[in-house]
């Protein structure tokens, strides 16, 4: 195949975009100037840090922003048409069929009260005139084409019953199924695993060629801009700062901001000392410096081995999970992390990683198996009451979806002051707010952020206020679920090495759930690979990245993005 080349006319062409919100400080532009277009059959990136103005760009090219913000100057131009000013029976007209939009947190955007099959067929019946059995399946057609697992059982599942992989999976079937001419793309592949992301984004790549559909992918990961776009847009604050073919942009960035941001994307070779501070975020005082540690550090990776004869912390065996319906979700599955030791827990979405951190943490009970901490059987105590346990504060968990997993009604600072309160018994006062705004800073969130609502941040952002809420009680094993997903790679950096840090000089254990195999590679020792909720490999780290043994763990690695150029279309 060749690489499509932009016709001369663009199908949306934005033009000296302003975009305004108002505030209790008063108004801020989120998006000041931005240009460019975009054309029939390509596929441009738009990369930059949270809250640099990716999403807020794309919302206000589909109208969908929050109340309190306007366009307030520059034109939106859709196949020749003038929507910055449309109205609300033209962009009905529009939404779905000709401009459709995959957003970044799938939960908040599906109805938990209908399944999703219904919710497909909702998104064609708004456009096409067809019956609720034609509707029906189409909908099983599109979740067979975005390889859902047993899709005639899914088509009948409500979101909650689903993984974040697979609601995401759920929002692309909808966002393709009236075969829009432009598709937006917010993080569209943020809670998929790197075979599941790479299959999802060749297919969206096929469906957008076939049909001479453009897109606008919108992602922090470097890697799949380079991979599936034929130009990059970099933004910083609001504004475009550069713009050319991935090849050229990643092999020879000329701006200093797409210089930090390249710096800081993980390799297959890199370590955490490689993430210079430096070369990270614009707020230095927010880095985390990684002190020079006394103990032995693996060559390759970077990490702090633990000493030889140091005690487990924790011990899993034979754990097994059964839900309804006679799935079982984990299959016997044995592994122990030792004080002070990171262990990397990988595999597809659906494969049992997060079901494993929630028995874990005592969020949910084992079927079967057991689940040592410190000696201590804690899994004979039924999860509603764990929090009762003297254990309760020495094992937290960093949630995959941080929207989710935060309060509405909490602000940022009470939102990490919960644990403090209810589990250490703190009240309110200097103690606590110095505890609380020393834990912001640790996760590089801005003091000025914490009198805001989950609603008012980014999802970066919120994602570094449920890191700092889990460090807060400072516990002896943190379960990272995919902690990084939401983040762009200049606050990843920064947050790999807190974490780091913490490790070292706390004698911190992580259980490290991540679809991110080169993150992986860097904080973990040992590595456990996970099928279909059982184990098929595991061992050190450096050595099943470089020679794994089965073919599953092949395929994994296989599918792991690089920084180069486009994919061929």
């Amino acid at each position: 195949m060749t690489v499509t080349t932009p016709h001369s006319a663009p199908l949306l062409d934005i033009d000296d975009l302003h975009v305004t919100f108002s505030t209790r400080r008063g108004l801020v532009e989120a998006v000041r100037g931005v240009s460019f277009s975009v054309a029939a059959g390509e596929t441009l990136g738009v990369v930059g840090e949270s809250g640099s103005g990716k999403s807020v760009t794309a919302f206000a090219v589909t109208r969908l922003l929050d109340a309190s913000g306007r366009i307030s100057q520059g034109r939106i131009r859709f196949a020749g048409e003038d929507i910055t000013s449309a109205s609300s029976k033209q962009l009905r007209r529009l939404h779905g069929a000709a401009i459709s939009m995959i957003f970044q947190n799938p939960r908040g955007a599906l109805n938990p009260i209908r399944t999703v099959g219904q919710q497909i067929a909702d998104a064609i019946m708004a456009h096409e005139p067809i019956s609720a059995g034609e509707g029906r399946a189409r909908a099983l057609d599109l979740l067979k084409a975005v390889l859902i697992r047993d899709p005639e059982k899914r088509l009948d599942a409500y979101p909650h019953e689903l993984s974040g992989g697979m609601c995401q999976r759920i929002m692309i079937a909808m966002a393709i199924a009236c075969a829009p001419k432009l598709l937006i793309a917010d993080e569209p592949t943020t809670g998929l695993d790197v075979t599941t992301q790479k299959t999802v984004m060749d297919l969206l790549a096929e469906i957008t060629a076939e049909r001479g559909m453009a897109m606008i992918l919108i992602t922090h990961d470097l890697g799949l801009a380079s991979r599936y776009c034929q130009r990059v847009c970099v933004m910083e604050q609001g504004k475009v700062v550069e713009e050319a073919q991935p090849l050229s942009l990643f092999s020879a960035p000329q701006h200093p901001y797409t210089k930090r941001l390249v710096a800081a994307s993980p390799t297959a070779t890199s370590t955490i000392a490689d993430l210079a501070p430096d070369t990270l975020s614009p707020h230095p005082e927010k880095a985390v410096v990684a002190k020079p540690s006394a103990s032995p550090r693996d060559e390759g990776s970077g990490t702090t081995k633990p000493a030889p004869g140091t005690p487990l912390l924790l011990e899993v065996q034979n754990l097994v999970k059964r839900y309804d319906r006679g799935v079982v979700a984990v299959n016997d599955v044995s592994f122990s992390i030792r004080a002070g030791e990171s262990l990397g827990l990988v595999g597809e979405s659906g494969s049992g990683k997060s079901t494993i951190s929630r028995m874990v943490c005592r969020l949910i009970d084992a079927s079967e198996g057991e689940i040592l901490f410190d000696g201590q059987a804690i899994g004979t105590l039924p999860a509603r009451d764990f929090h009762r346990s003297e254990f309760r504060k020495d094992i937290q968990i960093v949630f995959q979806d941080p929207t989710d997993s935060l309060n509405p009604r909490f602000n940022a600072f009470d939102c990490i002051a919960h644990p403090l309160r209810r589990l250490l018994n703190m009240k309110d006062g200097a103690a606590l707010t110095a505890r609380v705004s020393e834990c912001a800073e640790r996760a590089g969130l801005p003091s000025d952020l914490l009198e805001r609502f989950p609603h008012q941040l980014s999802g970066g952002q919120k994602a570094r206020v449920g890191i700092a809420r889990a460090i807060a009680c400072r516990p002896r094993l943190l379960i990272l679920d995919e902690p990084t997903a939401a983040l762009d790679v200049s606050v990843q950096a920064v947050i790999l090495q807190l974490l780091d840090r913490l490790r070292r000089e706390d004698d911190l254990a992580l259980l490290f759930v991540s679809h991110d195999l080169n993150v992986v590679r860097m904080m973990c020792e040992r590595t456990v690979v996970m099928q279909n909720g059982a184990i098929v490999e595991q061992g050190d780290s450096l050595a099943l990245f470089a020679a794994p043994q089965t073919d599953y763990a092949r395929t994994l690695l296989e599918a792991v993005l690089h920084l180069g150029g486009p994919t061929a279309r």
